[in-house]
């Protein structure tokens, strides 16, 4: 009879244990199907080098249309594709440029990526698979092709200072002295801003007509159903004063808002830390700091010390939270203005698959660059030239999209293979990077949580202790390229490691001793 007790309470203990592992598990699952706030992994695509529907051999709306079971199939379980949130488009507007960062025309879908019926297709599936879409805005210049500029010039050359569009742009006296900008020639004595290109005019904020202007654009886009945007060169509104910079973008944020109260919105602000707290307080910011060859990202996954990078993710976390209490990280490692990662991490080295874990184990909103999660290279090299950074996505099928005009990066250096190659490959990165992003959308606390950081290690391992909702979770992280390490945990209460991933199979916690093998990261409970 004792036994059989026993044996009752045991299996009672065990029913009501599964029963608890149900219900976690599927308010885990609940959470990431129906996960209704922006703490998301985005993907970023260069449109016009992703994917081609029309066989022109450039990429176009239709094209990710397409491709979208390999961003997000609309099912967790599946573990078939990235598993992405959020897709950010480069700028797909009517343009002469193919980066379209130069626009003609706001109210058009440029001829080469389709038409706004496929921007809403697009849309509309992205939001069934619950994946936000923003789109880079780009409204500190236009192209001197837009109707307003030749306006505003045709304004200025006959004396027309009555001219609805005369003021539209920036312009000065040619004799003027202005330093810190650059001008170009605009008719008779005067000249326009154009700090980009001279092809690039930039719009004149002081009038409150263009205000309006720009607004009408993203209430647009807005109305269509676009989630957010992407917005170019947010210190240019006006260069070299960024209080009054600031000052717009709270104005041109508090509107929006008003229109989607959770509008997703970040600022392209390429500076350093310091500049960019002074936009936080109007809108969220990449975080350059970590990006690029010289990034922490990258320095930290090269065998570098962990302490010092997770030191800097706390106050850096800190600092935006106290100038804004809604302000995220916005992490990413390159992007379409920078040479591409895998030629700064070394895939023989595994280095790509430590930044992963940098950048996906970690708060905020992280960004991929397309074709970073499978080894893509590219860079400026001796050409100089921009197009060598948005290469054609390396699908390895028949895809007919082509490289971008004045690409001169030569095929032989891409070493790494293509998607088609990568998923038949369990160690591939691309596998590697779906099964990190399934990892960080298992747990919302990464994303969500309060960091500080692991202060009592003496070595090249740390990490991160995260609190939500009173619940604590460690994530560490072992950057060594050969070495096991160990760190002593007995001022915590863990008790388990409830999942790792990394390039070792070394991964144990026993009697407060939490020991991984190199360039691997544990998640803790």
């Amino acid at each position: 009879m004792r036994y059989l007790m026993f044996v009752n309470k045991k299996i009672s203990k065990i029913i009501i244990l599964v029963l608890v592992m149900l219900l976690s598990s599927s308010c885990t699952n609940k959470h990431i199907d129906t996960i209704d706030d922006n703490y998301r992994v985005f993907y970023q695509i260069f449109v016009g080098s992703f994917s081609d529907s029309n066989n022109d051999g450039i990429g176009d709306l239709r094209g990710i249309i397409n491709r979208f079971d390999y961003l997000n199939d609309g099912n967790s379980e599946s573990k078939t594709s990235l598993g992405i949130q959020g897709i950010w488009l480069s700028p797909i507007f009517e343009s002469p440029s193919y980066h379209k960062y130069d626009v003609t025309n706001y109210y058009k879908i440029d001829e080469d990526f389709g038409t706004m019926d496929d921007l809403k297709e697009l849309i509309e599936l992205a939001h069934s698979r619950n994946v936000k879409v923003i789109l880079d805005l780009a409204i500190n210049h236009t192209s001197t092709d837009n109707e307003w500029f030749k306006q505003f010039k045709n304004a200025h050359i006959n004396g027309e200072t009555n001219n609805h569009y005369y003021d539209y742009y920036v312009y000065k006296n040619a004799d003027e002295v202005i330093p810190g900008k650059t001008w170009n020639y605009l008719g008779k004595t005067e000249n326009y801003e154009c700090n980009f290109s001279t092809s690039m005019p930039e719009l004149n904020f002081d009038n409150p007509v263009v205000r309006q202007e720009v607004y009408e654009v993203a209430k647009y886009y807005l109305d269509l159903g676009v989630d957010g945007f992407r917005f170019d060169a947010a210190k240019y509104i006006y260069l070299g004063d960024d209080k009054q910079s600031t000052d717009f973008w709270a104005e041109f944020i508090n509107k929006l808002q008003k229109i989607k109260e959770d509008v997703y919105v970040v600022g392209e602000v390429w500076s350093s830390d310091n500049e960019t707290y002074t936009y936080i307080s109007a809108l969220n910011c990449f975080n350059f700091t970590l990006a690029n060859a010289e990034g922490k990202i990258a320095e930290t996954a090269k065998n570098g010390d962990v302490n010092l990078y997770t030191k800097y993710i706390v106050n850096y976390q800190n600092k935006i939270k106290s100038l804004n209490e809604d302000a995220m990280l916005m992490p990413f490692i390159s992007n379409h203005d920078m040479d591409r990662s895998a030629g700064f991490l070394m895939m023989a080295n595994k280095f790509p698959y430590v930044a992963a874990n940098l950048l996906l184990l970690g708060p905020g909103s992280p960004f991929i660059y397309y074709g970073e999660e499978i080894g893509m290279k590219g860079s400026r090299g001796g050409s100089n030239t921009d197009a060598n950074r948005r290469l054609a996505m390396r699908w390895g099928d028949d895809d007919t999209v082509n490289n971008p005009e004045g690409s001169t990066f030569e095929e032989k250096k891409q070493t790494n293979g293509t998607v088609k190659e990568q998923l038949e490959n369990e160690d591939s990165l691309l596998n590697y990077y779906r099964k990190l992003i399934d990892l960080r959308n298992k747990y919302p606390e990464i994303a969500r949580g309060d960091y500080d950081y692991y202060k009592d290690s003496t070595n090249d391992m740390g990490g991160f202790i995260v609190t939500y909702n009173d619940d604590v979770t460690g994530i560490f992280h072992n950057c060594s390229l050969t070495n096991e390490q160990s760190v002593n945990l007995s001022n915590y209460d863990f008790e388990q490691i409830a999942d790792y991933i990394g390039c070792s199979d070394i991964a144990k916690l026993e009697n407060n001793i939490l020991t991984l093998g190199p360039q691997t990261s544990a998640i803790l409970k």
